[in-house]
């Protein structure tokens, strides 16, 4: 029972029902004391100790019947033993008329025999190529399981025995009985069946654990991603930067093809004498240019890092994009982006810029960017900052936000924090609002991703 209950929990977890060690235990614990004969007080106890979230009730109430079966399938029915020397001569003689197959699983039915170790192995070495972990297959896998062992055929084998055994003289009665006997027995072979395609699916379930899906992942806040899930949220940006580049793609042309240029369509046609006329369209689709300036402090390290793998995925729908990372000083990065991964750019210039809380100074970086790099911005530059706008009380420059947005297209910042965070402690978002065209919460990886559309498009 300590083996199965075990294999329970993982199962469990396997299916996204978080269960610590100590709920663990308390399980155990409980069924210590309560004991495993009344089946619902042992329902109860496991539900009570492992269950903590009732969105779970519906998956603990699905694997609880699989591994804890309330009955084993019936015992099998020897036939042999009910019948005469002369009548099992008489049924040998008509065994030996089926296949050798068919001869096999009918001598089973006939002995009460259920279906061996040996032949169950033989059984999963046919549906080996991918392992169920949904236990609602478990149906469909004893199905598979029948059809490989031809019950079909059993079945119309055993009709086809019976009457032979009429015709050799057997009375209606005994014949009727062996019938009702080998029914029963295939009806439990059946059961056997069952009860062994839902093991292996709760051993797949164990042994396979099944990854959650990335749609709650996307929603989940940045801040508290672990290292594994940041790792899948990493492979998740390829998809989400492919999709953009195709509706970038598409806007780019229809803004390309959208409104007639009437100085340059008759430019085009006076070497025709105006007859007939080429048209020609304006293009407005340029692509934009982009001076990024993003916090990678310890709070802020995976929603720059993602922010910055959206961008870099995106170059070709992009005019150039400028990096620059800051912590307590600014730095260039953009040469790291260009010649390797995301993930591994941010971990080299961290090496340089070692995070670590209560060293943030955002208005320290916008001076050294005012005195080094302010030639970046023009009228077609789009400077995005990536930060929450925590200064650690120090100057936060504001004057100088001010400056960059009269030289710049427009002025986007992404926040992490909720809008009634800004302004709370060392906060300085509210005096830089002011020179802002749009701020936006970024919290998760979608809210990240619809607002890097949103600044491409617009």
């Amino acid at each position: 029972m300590e083996r199965r209950m075990v294999q329970f929990i993982a199962a469990l977890r396997a299916s996204g029902v978080r269960i610590s060690l100590a709920e663990s235990t308390d399980a155990f614990q409980a069924i210590e004391q309560l004991g495993v004969q009344d089946r619902e007080r042992f329902r109860l106890s496991l539900r009570a100790t492992l269950i903590k979230d009732a969105r779970d009730i519906p998956v603990f109430e699905r694997l609880f019947p699989l591994f804890f079966q309330s009955q084993e399938p019936p015992p099998l029915q020897n036939v042999f033993g009910t019948l005469t020397p002369q009548e099992a001569r008489l049924l040998a003689e008509a065994l030996r008329q089926l296949s050798q197959h068919l001869q096999h699983m009918i001598q089973k039915l006939l002995a009460g025999q259920p279906l061996s170790p040996q032949e169950l192995e033989q059984l999963d070495a046919l549906f080996n190529a991918e392992p169920l972990t949904d236990p609602r297959y478990r149906n469909w896998l004893a199905r598979q399981f029948e059809a490989a062992l031809h019950f079909d055929e059993v079945r119309e084998a055993l009709e086809g025995l019976l009457q032979r055994l009429r015709e050799l003289g057997f009375n209606r009665h005994k014949v009727d009985q062996i019938r009702r006997s080998l029914q029963a027995n295939l009806r439990a072979m059946q059961a056997q069946l069952r009860q062994h395609a839902g093991e292996r699916i709760l051993d797949a379930m164990v042994e396979n654990p099944r990854q959650p899906s990335n749609d709650g992942l996307l929603n989940r806040p940045l801040q508290h991603l672990t290292p594994n899930e940041m790792h899948r949220l990493r492979r998740e940006v390829q998809r989400l930067a492919t999709a953009l580049r195709t509706r970038l793609a598409l806007r780019m042309k229809r803004a390309r093809n959208g409104q007639l240029d009437p100085k340059a369509t008759l430019r085009a046609s006076l070497k025709y004498g105006l007859i007939p006329l080429e048209l020609r369209y304006k293009d407005h689709a340029l692509k934009p240019k982009l001076v990024v300036i993003c916090d990678i402090s310890t709070s802020m390290r995976f929603c720059s890092e993602l922010m910055l793998s959206l961008l870099y995925a995106l170059q070709d729908q992009i005019g150039h994009t400028h990096a620059f990372a800051f912590i307590d000083h600014l730095e260039y990065i953009s040469p790291d982006f260009e010649r390797l991964p995301p993930e591994e750019a941010i971990t080299e210039v961290l090496q340089r810029m070692p995070p670590g809380y209560y060293n943030t100074d955002l208005g320290f970086a916008l001076t050294e960017f005012d005195h080094h790099y302010l030639h970046t911005l023009d009228q077609r530059t789009t400077l995005i900052l990536v930060g929450d706008g925590r200064n650690n009380y120090n100057d936060p420059r504001a004057d100088l936000l001010e400056r960059f947005a009269r030289r710049a297209r427009k002025v986007i910042w992404l926040n992490p924090e909720p809008p009634w965070l800004w302004g709370s402690g060392d906060s300085d978002m509210p005096r830089y609002l002011p020179y802002c065209t749009h701020v936006f919460q970024v919290a998760n990886l979608n809210q990240l991703t619809a607002a890097v559309d949103h600044l491409l498009t617009h």
